[in-house]
């Protein structure tokens, strides 16, 4: 395991990387360093030794990579999801303590001792005070497995180093999936005043709105399978309408900004000389040629000193 925000140069979790005359001294490159967005290690080299040098190095990198899966291998099984018995024992109460609050909650609602949050009605504050109880309780779940997973469990290393997933994924693989959300909350809307026409009317109970108690792996009810079939369903129209929403907002301000340009004497302005900012980014930088925002002065000074 590795943090993927230290700094520390001396780590016990050997996360602060240094390069010295082109060898890993310390540290693990992972997607902190590599991925795409994250990472300062590719940026600085093309800035430091050009594109065609950052490619050579780039390329270097995934033939190493790929030749070390031919002599070893990575592979991710079934075996990864396995919990001692402890373990899904610890989850089990979690579990029972999270339905034991929800139920504590609906008793105050339908008693009028539940307090409305501001600006929420208490119906509303309902919704929201049992989403929390249960995302915590998935969490928690998370965090037993991790600690139960060996730092060799292939599924864990895929999630930590950043290559894809997350712990959240092995722990709805191993212990519960959680709840599924519809229109930013709980599944609300059904059957005639019900999620599912095997629940009761008004039915507030975990199960009954969308909460899936079981891991991908123990299997799922008829009712939790349906909940997922419906929030899996609702993600992937969200997904195909997205992409060609955002594409075309892209286009639009594209198209606004075409005529928009940095005159001489410093201010933004628009075909009108009409002016849009008085300095570029309100900063006068090119985010091109920064650091995380900033620009690195010691290493412009080092550079020109060399």
């Amino acid at each position: 395991m590795h943090c993927k925000d230290c700094k520390k140069k001396e780590c016990e979790q050997d996360s602060y990387v240094s390069i010295e005359n082109g060898q890993l001294v310390s540290g693990i490159m992972d997607s902190a360093n590599l991925g795409s967005g994250s990472g300062l290690l590719l940026r600085t080299l093309h800035k430091d030794y050009g594109a065609d040098k950052a490619m050579e190095i780039m390329s270097r990198m995934l033939m190493l990579g790929i030749n070390v899966l031919f002599k070893q291998g990575f592979t991710t099984g079934i075996s990864d999801t396995d919990l001692p018995k402890e373990a899904m024992d610890e989850i089990a109460e979690q579990m029972r303590k999270a339905y034991d609050e929800v139920d504590t909650l609906v008793e105050k609602y339908y008693n009028n001792e539940l307090p409305a949050l501001p600006s929420r009605t208490v119906a509303e504050t309902l919704e929201l005070e049992i989403l929390k109880v249960l995302n915590n309780a998935r969490n928690e779940a998370g965090k037993i497995i991790a600690a139960h997973s060996s730092e060799k469990n292939p599924t864990l290393i895929m999630a930590t180093s950043g290559a894809r997933g997350s712990i959240l994924n092995l722990a709805q693989m191993a212990g519960v999936v959680g709840q599924q959300s519809l229109a930013g909350g709980r599944i609300s809307e059904g059957f005639k005043a019900r999620t599912l026409s095997t629940f009761k009317k008004r039915d507030l109970k975990p199960a009954a709105r969308g909460f899936i108690k079981n891991s991908y792996k123990a299997g799922l009810t008829p009712a939790e399978f349906f909940f997922g079939a419906m929030t899996g369903r609702d993600a992937l129209m969200d997904t195909a309408l997205r992409t060609p929403k955002s594409g075309y907002l892209y286009r639009r301000l594209s198209n606004a900004m075409q005529d928009i340009k940095v005159e001489y004497d410093g201010t933004v302005r628009g075909s009108g000389k009409n002016i849009i900012q008085f300095e570029y980014g309100e900063d006068g930088l090119d985010v091109s040629k920064t650091e995380s925002g900033t620009i690195n002065v010691k290493k412009i000074i080092e550079m020109v000193t060399k």
